[in-house]
């Protein structure tokens, strides 16, 4: 899983335009998808969404997914699951100072966000963990939000 989790990050960019296929779609979908229901679909997409991020990402299912900020390195992998970049313990080789088998998972998000199309997202501060949108899909979430936003911009109801 871990050498899987690493090709992830080489491949950032593949990833990146990937996810944004699916955003994009989802968004697509969205009047099908609000008349089906979002919490009827949320099973569904678990189904989709954790075996593909868990294998890929080894994703935690946060809910709160934060993957194209962080150059494809989930921060949840983090020992100490820190958000926001490394912690002062990173040993000089970029390894964990929790698991010192272990590249530190903030070494490996800059270097994801290099080969980025939009790896500025690093910068950005990741808000906290949400701990009632845990195994939630954040594929729907995202998705919702964006179309949201979309609509709010637009001065229409989405």
């Amino acid at each position: 899983m871990y050498a899987v989790r690493r090709w992830s990050v080489r491949h950032a960019r593949f990833h990146e335009s990937s996810y944004a296929l699916i955003e994009g779609l989802l968004v697509a979908l969205h009047p099908l998808l609000k008349r089906i229901g979002y919490p009827r679909l949320e099973r569904l997409m678990i189904a989709v969404e954790r075996p593909i991020k868990g294998f890929l990402f080894d994703c935690q299912m946060c809910g709160r997914c934060v993957l194209t900020s962080t150059g494809m390195s989930c921060p949840m992998n983090c020992p100490k699951q820190l958000r926001n970049g490394p912690c002062g313990g990173v040993r000089s080789n970029g390894h964990c100072e929790v698991k010192p088998d272990m590249r530190c998972v903030w070494m490996d998000a800059w270097e994801g966000s290099r080969v980025m199309r939009d790896g500025q997202g690093i910068n950005n501060v990741q808000v906290q963990v949400e701990f009632d949108q845990r195994g939630k899909s954040a594929w729907l979430r995202a998705a919702r939000e964006r179309v949201e936003a979309q609509s709010a911009a637009i001065g229409s109801k989405p």
